[in-house]
């Protein structure tokens, strides 16, 4: 069993907000499997189904994104799941809009949600790193991560959500090395592979 979990804050303030393109993620991926979001449980909205012939439980913590971790160890602990079968997907400011990037382990990287599942799981978990690119000269980081999408964001927001739910499901159906191989590069490198593989 896998738990995917998608970073975010609660509310309709939120909602459409760059932080919260974690839970974008999650949202696409219950639409794409069938897969009810309806079960309030530890602190988190809910659902659980199969996903790419494994079976999952997606999860959007309903909690602030900095006290993310006391939901997600609840998740590991009831289901006995190992820290190398979570997936957690999050926004990435070090990547530029609409990449998509997935490893094991690492540091938080000022991201106040990794860094608080970080405290509470201590051995190294996948992640999902959506990019939003930088910020204008002169802001806040935070009230960057904070801000809706921009008219030309939202345009390409969809290739993002459907490339990092691509992502998430490759990590549960082919694993780590093959997903890192395939989504990891650039996005020109990543066609041409896709279209050897076909």
């Amino acid at each position: 069993m896998f738990v995917v979990v998608g970073l975010g804050n609660p509310g309709p303030r939120y909602a459409d907000t760059r932080h919260n393109v974690g839970f974008r993620v999650v949202e696409a991926l219950a639409r794409r499997w069938t897969i009810p979001m309806t079960r309030a449980w530890a602190g988190s909205v809910v659902g659980d189904g199969n996903i790419a012939g494994q079976r999952a439980l997606l999860a959007m913590p309903q909690q602030f994104m900095n006290c993310s971790g006391q939901p997600v160890a609840t998740m590991l602990g009831f289901y006995k799941v190992a820290p190398a079968a979570l997936v957690v997907v999050h926004d990435d400011m070090d990547l530029p809009f609409e990449r998509v990037r997935v490893r094991s382990g690492g540091g938080h990287g000022g991201h106040n949600g990794i860094r608080d599942i970080l405290r509470v799981v201590t051995e190294p978990f996948l992640r999902v790193k959506v990019g939003v690119g930088r910020p204008p000269a002169g802001w806040n980081p935070a009230d960057y991560v904070l801000g809706s999408w921009t008219e030309s964001e939202k345009a390409g927001l969809e290739t993002a959500l459907d490339t990092a739910a691509d992502a998430v499901e490759s990590l549960l159906k082919d694993g780590l090395e093959r997903t890192m191989n395939f989504f990891n590069p650039e996005p020109a490198a990543r066609n041409l592979r896709a279209a050897v593989r076909n």
